[in-house]
């Protein structure tokens, strides 16, 4: 074990819980309905809680148990077998355990901006702890657990496809399957709290440090280059985002800004300990620019109400990433270098083949498991509650007790 790894993983941990509670909390309910704030805090909080004790119980196990190239297995399961002097490379393994909770934790997270205002508390949690255990870590396992897409040479340092790729398509599809609220697109309301939003952007902004840098489970330079690359692509998302707007509507809202940055941060996050600085920048530029494209097409073209663009931030910031790192890893554009045997090319080809195949796995998996939970759960309020609010008509409580 080593203590300067051990330090900053512990730090990492915190932070990457930080981005959920109350970054990602917070981001999500300034853009939602006054009459709503609370239901979207109150998801965020509940996900956070049911997943750390689903993924002591099973989660981590199939993640990262010894199975084989498709399923880790429950051998670890309630950390059997895990104790003190356990470890995974210089760090703790029941360190390494909460780093690992934190990702299964914000992942479903980010799929509650695909419903606000319209569906019911009890098919939230029942759909997250499902998804966790049947999509998100068989997905790890794959990746990080050293799974088939692992073997195949998958570069993902910290999660464009195990996190924004699954919890992308699998909002896309949730979306769908629900329903747009209430004259979506051209009778719903304006985010309620865009200061709220920025507030809860910022905490994900120094929190996805924890994130990106804590990947590398160590105190190092791989770790530095992380976070500086991050930094570098979040700051050049928010200002591509913001340029957008200005040449199409000649005014930069601070909700787009934060936007842009959060679209950075997910370009970023599967490239972030294999390129350099050049890589961060053209990534977050890019990462700004298509994701803001996808979100117009999204809901305007095809009349999608992933109502805060999960699929086209996180989904679409996410594929793009994990495409561009088989171009910047490469030595002559700063990046860490191919794997020996592999060209770009090469890399483009296993990078587009993981994505296909986590999009296709988490897109029908959320199909189904949708299907059947509406069964035995309600999944979308009546049109009374939605008028209502979810607060008080679901939670009994108000987020604005003057409105």
């Amino acid at each position: 074990m080593q203590g300067a790894d051990t330090a900053w993983i512990l730090t990492s941990t915190a932070l990457v819980l930080f981005m959920t509670l109350p970054g990602l909390a917070l981001f999500y309910a300034g853009l939602v309905r006054s009459q709503n704030v609370l239901s979207v805090l109150m998801n965020c909080f509940a996900i956070a809680a049911t997943v750390s004790i689903l993924w002591f119980a099973v989660g981590y196990s199939i993640a990262f148990g010894d199975g084989n190239a498709w399923w880790g297995g429950l051998g670890k399961s309630f950390l059997s077998g895990v104790g003190v002097d356990s470890l995974v490379g210089t760090i703790p393994e029941n360190l390494f355990f909460m780093f690992q909770m934190t990702f299964a934790i914000i992942t479903p997270a980010l799929i509650v901006g695909a419903y606000p205002e319209r569906i019911h508390f009890s098919f939230v949690i029942a759909f997250s702890l499902i998804w966790v255990v049947i999509v998100y870590a068989p997905v790890v396992h794959w990746v990080w657990g050293g799974g088939f897409l692992a073997q195949m040479g998958l570069l993902d340092f910290a999660g464009g496809v195990v996190v924004h790729v699954t919890a992308g398509v699998s909002a896309l599809v949730l979306a769908m399957m629900l329903g747009p609220r209430r004259g979506f697109p051209k009778e719903v309301q304006p985010p309620h709290s865009p200061g709220l939003t920025m507030i809860g952007a910022a905490m994900l902004w120094v929190g996805w440090f924890g994130f990106n840098a804590g990947s590398a489970l160590a105190a190092d330079g791989v770790a530095s280059m992380a976070m500086t690359v991050t930094h570098i692509s979040a700051a050049a998302g928010a200002i591509a985002w913001s340029v957008m707007e200005l040449i199409r509507y000649r005014k930069a809202s601070l909700v787009g800004a934060v936007t842009g940055m959060v679209a950075g941060l997910a370009t970023i996050t599967p490239a972030s300990g294999s390129v350099g600085p050049v890589g961060g920048l053209v990534l977050g530029l890019a990462g700004g620019v298509v994701c803001y494209m996808v979100t117009q097409l999204i809901k305007q073209r095809f009349k999608i109400d992933d109502s805060l663009d999960v699929f086209a931030v996180h989904g679409v910031g996410g594929m793009l990433g994990t495409m561009l790192t088989a171009v910047f890893v490469s030595v002559a554009l700063g990046g860490n270098g191919l794997a020996e045997g592999m060209t770009i090319g090469s890399q483009l080809g296993v990078q587009a083949l993981g994505i296909v195949i986590v999009a296709i796995w988490s897109g029908v998996l959320t199909a189904i498991i949708v299907m059947v939970l509406k069964m035995f759960l309600t999944f979308r309020v009546d049109e009374e509650t939605e008028l209502q609010g979810l607060d008080l008509a679901l939670h009994g409580e108000r987020g604005y007790h003057n409105m």
